[in-house]
């Protein structure tokens, strides 16, 4: 093993790993580590709750981990009547089963319902994932929305104050009447916010029934010309103009928060699409199981007080480095004097 005393905070997780290798998700790893089939510096995993670096060679069914893919992200054109989740309880198509096979595992960033077209980013990492949700980031959506009923223009730039619906409150969204057509409407809408089915929602309340709904940007990135079911990549340099500083931590994949951001027409549990993990075999039962690592490498110490501290059983914390009554050191130096006699 390369060096038991690493710390547990040091590294990453061996799911955080095995995903950013594109290898499965992290609830997958999870399982396949409870199936035995992990193995670091060739000892079975028994725990996911175990951290590897640069230095340790990670195995699934013996075979070795290759090194993680650099960031990247697609432009997907999502046609109508598809899902965005992998596996639906339904049975319904989804968008991870109509994309090419020569694309590498990857995630959606944010959602769109099955009736919603248009533009829906994918990306290999998770770190992009979470920082392009992010509400922080805080990048407009822009649609084209079509909807059955008369608007009412006064009402439709009022949402630019935001509204409230049924107690939940939603934040300001440009809407802009474009024409009428017959019993329809054709709106141009941008936000930031992006809560669950926020634009369908919002214009129920103007009394206007959605029935089209196109995402055509998602912040810099535009739909463009992209024909539908088509997926073209972001090129790199683009990536390093848009995202600026924070390219850098996500190449060092040392992006912090979790994405609490959804897209306002969004719908189900979005799941990464999986590559050929179905695999079932266990490791040699030869493998020496590894256990998660405690500060030092050393295995998790008992919850008792410590000696020489004013301990707080109840959780608080220790008063400080002073001892309390005889101390370790006063006996210490009684034993060598009778040693030095």
């Amino acid at each position: 093993m390369s060096d038991e005393k690493t710390s547990q905070f040091e590294g990453d997780r061996v799911a955080k790993v095995l995903a950013r290798a594109g290898v499965c998700s992290r609830r997958d790893a999870e399982r396949m580590v409870a199936d035995g089939r992990i193995a670091v510096n060739g000892r079975r995993l028994d725990t996911p709750a175990f951290n590897v670096t640069a230095k340790d060679k990670i195995t699934v069914d013996g075979k070795p981990v290759a090194e993680p893919d650099p960031p990247r992200l697609w432009r997907y054109h999502k046609p109508a009547g598809l899902v965005t989740t992998a596996r639906d309880p339904q049975g319904r198509d989804t968008v991870f089963q109509k994309l090419p096979a020569s694309l590498p595992r990857v995630n959606a960033v944010g959602r769109l319902d099955i009736n919603t077209e248009g533009l829906l980013l994918l990306t290999n990492d998770g770190g992009m994932k979470r920082l392009l949700e992010l509400p922080s980031t805080g990048w407009l959506r822009r649609y084209r929305v079509r909807a059955f009923g008369k608007a009412d223009e006064a009402k439709l730039k009022e949402l630019k104050h935001g509204i409230t619906i049924d107690g939940v409150n939603y934040k300001s969204i440009d809407a802009t009447l474009e024409r009428q057509q017959g019993g329809n409407v054709w709106l141009s809408m941008a936000l930031r916010e992006g809560k669950n089915r926020e634009i369908k929602r919002v214009l129920e309340a103007l009394d206007l029934k959605v029935n089209r709904l196109l995402r055509l940007s998602f912040g810099p990135f535009q739909l463009g010309q992209l024909d539908e079911g088509k997926v073209e990549e972001v090129p790199r340099r683009v990536l390093r103009q848009q995202l600026g500083k924070n390219w850098q931590s996500i190449v060092d994949g040392t992006v912090r928060g979790a994405s609490a951001d959804k897209d306002e027409d969004a719908s189900g549990e979005t799941t990464p699409r999986s590559r050929s993990d179905a695999r079932r075999g266990k490791l040699r039962d030869t493998a020496e199981p590894l256990k998660a690592r405690s500060p030092k490498g050393k295995s998790a110490p008992k919850k008792s007080a410590p000696k020489g501290r004013n301990f707080k059983p109840s959780g608080g914390k220790p008063s400080g480095d002073k001892p309390s009554g005889k101390t370790p050191s006063s006996r210490k130096g009684a034993s060598d004097a009778r040693g030095r006699r």
